[in-house]
C-alpha cells in the first residue's frame, strides 16, 4: 500500500507539475494585477508524525491578512479573499504549487487536511495560537479549545497529510474539527490504493465543476 502510494504520489504530482507550469504563470499575473502583493502564500503544517513542513499555496487573501484579522480557518463569504482568490479557491487551483510538497514527500494526495501548529478553535472557528488572538482576548466567555487537546487529533498524524480526501470532499467547511477529525480517521481505518484513486476521481470533479467552496452536504 505504501509504496503504490509513494510512487502514485510521484508520478502524478511530477506530470502535473510540468504539465500545470504555463497555468503557473497566468495565475501569477493574475495575483499580481490585482494587488501587486506577493504571488506565493508559504505556512507552516504539522505533517506525519507530527513534523513542521513548510507549504506552498497561491496567495489567495489580500496582502497580510493574518496581521490585519488574525490567522483563522476561512469560511464561506470570507471578506480576506480576493477577486482571482475567489476562482482559485473555487477551482482549487490556488493548492497546485503543493504538487511540489507532495513531490518531496512532505505530504500525499490523499490524507488528512494539513493543519497548522498551535491552532486553537473557538466555538467552530479555528485560529492560530501564535499569531494574533485579539478575538481570544476580548471573549473571555467562549470556549477555546486548543485542536491538540480534540479527540482524533493526534492519530491523524500517522499517515502523510493530503491534498484531498474523506473530510475535504464530504464534511462542510465549517462544521467543528471533532466532526472533521471523525471523517480522517474513517479515511485512516479504511485506506487503501483503491481508495485513494476514488478520493482523487472525486477531486478532479468537484474541480472541474468549480464547487470546492460549496462542498460537503451541497455537493
Amino acid at each position: 500500500m505504501d509504496n503504490a502510494k509513494r510512487l502514485f504520489d510521484l508520478v502524478v504530482s511530477g506530470v502535473g507539475l510540468l504539465g500545470s507550469l504555463p497555468l503557473w504563470g497566468v495565475i501569477a499575473v493574475a495575483i499580481k494585477r490585482e494587488d501587486g502583493g506577493p504571488v506565493f502564500f508559504r505556512d507552516p503544517r504539522v505533517g506525519q508524525g507530527a513534523e513542521i513542513f513548510t507549504v506552498l499555496k497561491f496567495r489567495t487573501m489580500v496582502r497580510d491578512a493574518d496581521s490585519l484579522f488574525g490567522p483563522r480557518q476561512a469560511t464561506e463569504d470570507d471578506p480576506r479573499v480576493t477577486r482571482v482568490g475567489r476562482l482559485l479557491r473555487a477551482t482549487a487551483m490556488d493548492e497546485l504549487p503543493q504538487l511540489w510538497n507532495i513531490f518531496r514527500g512532505d505530504m500525499s494526495f490523499v490524507g488528512p487536511r494539513a493543519l497548522r501548529p498551535g491552532e486553537i478553535e473557538i466555538r467552530g472557528s479555528r485560529f492560530n495560537v501564535h499569531g494574533s488572538t485579539s478575538k481570544v482576548q476580548g471573549s473571555v466567555a467562549e470556549a477555546v479549545t486548543p485542536l491538540e487537546r480534540i479527540p482524533g487529533y493526534s492519530k491523524r498524524h500517522a499517515v502523510q497529510p493530503g491534498l484531498t480526501g474523506i473530510a475535504q470532499i464530504f464534511a462542510d467547511r465549517d462544521i467543528p474539527s471533532r466532526q472533521k477529525f471523525r471523517y480522517d480517521l474513517l479515511y485512516i481505518r479504511r485506506r487503501s490504493f483503491w481508495l485513494d484513486v476514488r478520493l482523487v476521481a472525486i477531486s478532479f470533479w468537484v474541480t472541474f465543476r468549480g464547487r470546492w467552496e460549496v462542498r460537503g452536504t451541497k455537493l
